[in-house]
């Protein structure tokens, strides 16, 4: 080992050495207007965590661990770290032009880790990423669900499930971005058949798995695409459907009840057309509030009503960035603009945070503040839906990964030169601000 990569390698070890520390030690967050979600809000609250988990939340008078590292947040307001459902954080990309469908392509393998979008996210308050490839595609591929922990590569932002698997989805689309020429689709009635024949196949190929019973001379061909939609046939992967206009939306509900698997409606500009259908099929939404004007024609209907209308129908609706359609660091204002829209204070907050945690099933960890979930949350100036406040801070998992106060986490927050550039991490002759956090 060269004495430069020693360096490097015992810098990195000094740093997560010390990380591991900071969270075995109890933190107490004192004096702050508390927004559980799971729960009524608290105007003067304690919060109390330690090992990366909450481990109390209250109001003044929750007993404080001795020891504890005391922190006064008088004046500020503190809410669970915000889900976004649907992101292109990272400079990520899946499928390319050879074919509509690619089922077998995983962001994972395009993520760019130190991508300033991660430090632009953490300013804007969000905690928890769906990673998507772009929506030209039928079916573009697996997506990525990360935590924005400090990271030096991707293993550092990844979830797993219990079994120790990468948590993802599947990203679908449909409307007239797939509409190309050959080999794409160039209507909607054959944008639909080429998924069904699709899943028909898959359906095939999960039977002869099933009927090998594991002997390898009877077993078929190993095939990528067919085994990444055998796991959403089976449930493992819930498809992020991109659909804007009504009709599209009903052609997706059409195809989830035909091949039974779980679906996350994204977009929806035209979802308040048709909001008691999604609601009776008890379909969620993550909605985009704020969209490119003139993007696309089929997103011209966008309505800042249509959270409220989806709430009032009774489904389940998250919002979303679809990062840069949205930047990362207002992503606060989708809740501001839904309740101008006429949706509930009470929708709009979870719309951010638990609503979402669902639809990528992590609300078991993630979403509210209660006891036993993961220490994700956010530190603001002032009430989340005005448009003065700021995020102050941002804790993952128990570690502090944005403070505005910190110059450099400044830049990303309000933009300047160098905001753009990817994180470093040289591992010798490191000036203040320039470590990777």
């Amino acid at each position: 080992m060269t004495p430069l990569r020693r360096a490097a390698w015992l810098l990195s070890v000094v740093v997560f050495a010390s990380l591991a520390r900071a969270q075995d030690k109890p933190h107490a967050f004192l004096n702050a207007k508390l927004i559980p979600i799971a729960g009524d809000e608290i105007e003067k609250g304690t919060l109390i965590m330690q090992g990366g988990k909450i481990t109390a939340v209250g109001p003044v008078g929750v007993e404080i661990p001795q020891g504890a590292e005391v922190h006064d947040l008088s004046g500020k307001v503190v809410m669970p770290g915000l889900v976004d459902t649907h992101s292109h954080v990272g400079g990520g990309w899946g499928a390319d032009n050879s074919a509509p469908i690619q089922p077998d392509v995983r962001v994972l393998d395009s993520v760019n880790a130190r991508d300033s979008g991660f430090r632009r996210a953490r300013a804007g308050g969000i905690t928890t990423v769906n990673v998507m490839s772009g929506s030209g595609h039928l079916l573009s591929g697996q997506t990525l669900y990360l935590k924005l922990r400090s990271a030096r590569t991707i293993d550092d932002l990844l979830i797993r499930d219990a079994a120790g698997a990468i948590a993802g989805g599947m990203k679908m689309a449909n409307g007239t971005n797939s509409q190309r020429e050959p080999p794409f689709p160039g209507t909607r009635g054959k944008s639909a058949a080429l998924v069904r024949e699709q899943f028909v196949k898959a359906l095939a190929y999960r039977d002869k798995v099933q009927r090998a019973g594991g002997d390898p001379e009877k077993l078929p061909e190993r095939d990528l695409n067919m085994e990444a939609l055998v796991e959403v046939l089976d449930g493992k992967r819930v498809v992020h459907h991109h659909t804007h206009r009504h009709d599209d939306i009903l052609t997706v509900l059409r195809l989830r009840d035909e091949f039974k698997f779980k679906v996350v409606l994204h977009h929806v500009s035209e979802g308040w057309k048709v909001a008691d259908e999604i609601a009776k099929a008890g379909a969620p939404c993550s909605v985009i509030i704020v969209d490119s004007p003139g993007g696309k024609l089929e997103a011209r209907d966008i309505s800042y009503g249509t959270g409220a209308a989806l709430e009032k129908a009774g489904a389940l609706v998250a919002f979303h960035t679809d990062d840069w359609v949205t930047d990362s660091r207002v992503f606060l204002r989708s809740a501001a603009l839904a309740v101008r829209g006429g949706m509930t204070r009470k929708g709009a907050l979870e719309a951010m945070t638990l609503a979402g945690a669902k639809m990528l099933e992590l609300d078991k960890r993630i979403g509210s503040l209660e006891v036993g979930k993961d220490a994700d949350f956010v530190v603001l100036s002032g009430d989340p839906l005005s448009v003065y406040t700021e995020v102050r801070e941002t804790w993952v998992e128990g570690n502090k990964v944005f403070d505005r106060s910190r110059p450099d986490d400044r830049l990303y927050a309000e933009g300047g030169y160098g905001a753009g550039s990817p994180s470093a991490f040289t591992g010798c002759c490191i000036g203040e601000g320039e470590a990777d956090r």
